[in-house]
């Protein structure tokens, strides 16, 4: 079965599902499959021991009488308790083996090496899809369980069919339109759902900014909560539309399928009863074994269909997450340096964003020397954060390549690497855990060091903010969990800031923005004091001999960019100059345009 979507192939896919799940749980997997199969034998029975019944009675055979009454009872019983067995074996393990999923699904999201997954509208809908089904995709394994069931049950009854009249078998002939319209029917029924997913999507987005605090205020002084009630409808019309319409129609072909089905199932009972001029218990038989038959093969194009659509589909999106995370280490043979000796080059490095084609850095050639403080500036839009996006591996460039001492960065592991890094952004993320770990997960061995915390609170200028704090380091963050604090804009970016410096000698420590909150004063005796130590290393060291660390400064601000060493200006996505403050301040460019306009700003 073939992929014309991007997607794997189907059937390969839902085999590594089986197979993940019997790394997670052999033992509960093999006897949910054996438990299944078991459960499947006393109700296919049924129609034979009704045939014994009747012959017995026909025949005036007390024994056979009897055998059949016990095996009607056996498989009575038999049913109900292997399959309250069955139900809570898998019930088990789906419990399980849901816990397995969730955790694999979170580390490949974790582990994948760039962000482009987050920004292309093909793979957000897809990850939007995946992540709405991988909390049931534990049914996966109980709807193939049950179809193995649910085949044996049929193989049975067919046999017992054929042991009336080889022509009997052409009841499940018959029975391959309702197979074929029911395999079909999911499979139109998701094309449906996914030429939607985008306006699904954006129906619970809408659902999301109506409904949740954190647009609250502005929803409602701007009253737009109207309009986005009636987009919301609009949007979820745009996607329930074709999804009704496309059930309708496959609806209406799956009952035409059983339609010729029951016509054969009529004229099978009418063969066996005048054509063959059989005993009732025969007659009974197919009566039985042909009721059931179209129960079974009901059951099983069911969860065949089950299976194609919805559990088969989330088993081929977290068989591409796992091919996709895994493609982004491919080649990946390459060493981090212990220390960085000839520095980090940009050779003719462009690079646009997932969907477009409009270049955010256009071939840009710059090299930062081992032991310096590069300083990056330049307008809104410049391209700043995107180089340093692709210094830390979110994205791999366009054109061009980006060495470390003289070796593509693209060939070494994205997890060794940002192992070496180090950095506070200005859209941190507020981790609302206690202020020791939403620090602490700067340097994850590290996570409940104390002491390795303060120095990196002492180092971010943070001190003022755990003081405040009722508990310390141990205060938990977030006023919606139990004895949380809230805790300003501003004292959330030092605490981000404190958790870019756990790491106490990175080889790529980047500093983009962290503190746009803080005051320009703060914001200079910060960097300046951190400056001052990266280039000093250790005691007695030679500057730049330590371990070649590199210092990032992306700031708007004049005041704490001329500390640096060296200043890279940015323009249209491109290189404009680069230099020393005073070289730059020397050559009358745009850097020394910037610089005195927001010095007489100040002034």
């Amino acid at each position: 079965m073939s992929s014309t979507d991007g997607l794997p192939p189907a059937w390969p896919a839902m085999w590594r599902a089986v197979k993940r799940g019997y790394e997670a749980e052999p033992r509960l997997l093999s006897v949910s499959f054996s438990m299944s199969l078991l459960a499947a034998l006393p109700d296919a029975l049924l129609a034979l021991w009704l045939k014994l019944l009747a012959d017995g009675l026909s025949g005036d055979r007390r024994g056979l009488v009897l055998t059949a009454a016990a095996g009607l009872g056996v498989s009575a019983a038999g049913t109900w308790f292997l399959r309250v067995i069955s139900d809570r074996v898998q019930r088990r393990f789906r419990d399980r083996v849901t816990i397995a999923l969730e955790a694999h699904v979170a580390q490949l999201q974790a582990s994948i090496a760039t962000l482009e997954h987050h920004e292309r509208p093909a793979y957000l809908d897809r990850m939007a899809m995946l992540r709405s089904q991988v909390f049931v995709l534990d049914h996966m394994y109980w709807s193939l369980f049950t179809t193995c069931g649910w085949i044996l049950r049929l193989g049975v009854t067919l046999a017992l069919l054929v042991s009336i009249h080889p022509a009997l078998a052409l009841l499940a002939v018959f029975a391959l339109p309702t197979v074929l319209a029911s395999t079909w029917r999911p499979g139109v029924e998701r094309a449906a759902d996914e030429r939607g997913a985008s306006a699904n999507r954006l129906a619970r987005h809408l659902f999301d900014v109506a409904t949740t605090a954190a647009p609250g205020k502005e929803v409602r002084l701007t009253r737009i909560g109207d309009r986005l009630v009636a987009q919301r409808r609009d949007a979820w019309e745009r996607w329930y539309g074709p999804v009704a319409t496309a059930r309708r129609q496959s609806a209406a072909w799956h009952a035409l399928a059983w339609a010729v089905f029951g016509a054969a199932y009529v004229g099978a009972v009418v063969f066996v009863a005048s054509g063959l001029k059989a005993g009732a218990g025969s007659v009974l038989l197919v009566l039985a074994a042909g009721a059931r038959l179209s129960a079974y093969i009901g059951a099983t194009v069911g969860e065949v269909g089950f299976l194609r659509g919805f559990w088969l589909e989330g088993s081929r999106r977290l068989a591409w997450l796992e091919d996709y995370a895994a493609s982004l280490v491919r080649g990946a043979d390459a060493p981090v340096p212990e220390r960085l000796a000839e520095g980090i080059r940009f050779e003719h490095v462009s690079f646009a964003y997932p969907g477009t084609e409009r270049l955010v850095l256009d071939d840009v050639s710059v090299h930062l020397k081992p032991g310096s403080v590069v300083a990056i500036v330049g307008e809104n839009g410049a391209g700043k954060t995107t180089l340093v996006k692709l210094l830390c591996r979110l994205y791999e460039p366009t054109r061009g390549r980006i060495l470390v001492d003289g070796i593509e960065l693209a060939r070494m592991p994205p997890e060794a690497w940002r192992s070496r890094l180090a950095g506070a952004f200005q859209d941190f993320f507020r981790f609302e855990l206690s202020a020791l770990h939403s620090v602490g997960l700067g340097d994850l061995p590290r996570l409940d060091d104390a002491p390795a915390v303060s120095a990196a609170v002492r180092r971010a200028g943070a001190d003022d903010v755990v003081e405040q704090l009722v508990a310390g380091l141990q205060t938990q963050l977030g006023p919606t969990w139990p004895e949380g604090v809230e805790i300003s804009f501003g004292q959330w970016q030092k605490l981000a800031l404190a958790r870019g410096f756990m790491r106490e000698r990175p080889l790529l420590l980047v500093l983009d923005e962290p503190t746009a909150a803080l005051d320009a004063e703060t914001e200079h005796a910060l960097f300046e004091h951190y400056a001052a130590a990266a280039r000093a290393g250790p005691p007695g060291a030679v500057r730049g001999t330590a371990d070649g660390r590199i210092t990032i400064l992306v700031s708007h601000r004049f005041s704490t960019v001329r500390m640096a060493d060296f200043i890279v200006v940015l323009d249209g996505a491109r290189v404009v100059e680069s230099g020393t403050h005073e070289a730059l301040m020397a050559r009358g460019g745009q850097y020394a345009e910037l610089y005195g306009i927001q010095a007489a700003a100040y002034r």
